[in-house]
């Protein structure tokens, strides 16, 4: 799933591709917001992104479309 992370007074956006659940994302954004704690994803490669809790503008959790291969006519 691909999740985007938006940062306080900062105009670009974090971007993580990642196998973790909905769920869990979701739990450790809350937990890391209340408690100004460390936001720790995990992106497909294995690769640790940290983000601190306190500095969170938004999170975009969603499905990544399909991609499209070749040449369409639509």
């Amino acid at each position: 799933m691909e999740i985007k992370v938006g940062i306080k007074q900062v105009s670009r956006e974090i971007v993580v591709e990642s196998n973790q659940t909905t769920a869990e994302v979701e739990k450790a954004v809350a937990k890391a917001i209340d408690r100004n704690e460390v936001l720790t994803l995990t992106d497909t490669h294995g690769r640790r992104v940290l983000i601190a809790g306190g500095s969170i503008g938004y999170v975009d959790i969603g499905e990544e479309s399909a991609r499209r291969v070749g040449f369409g006519s639509g």
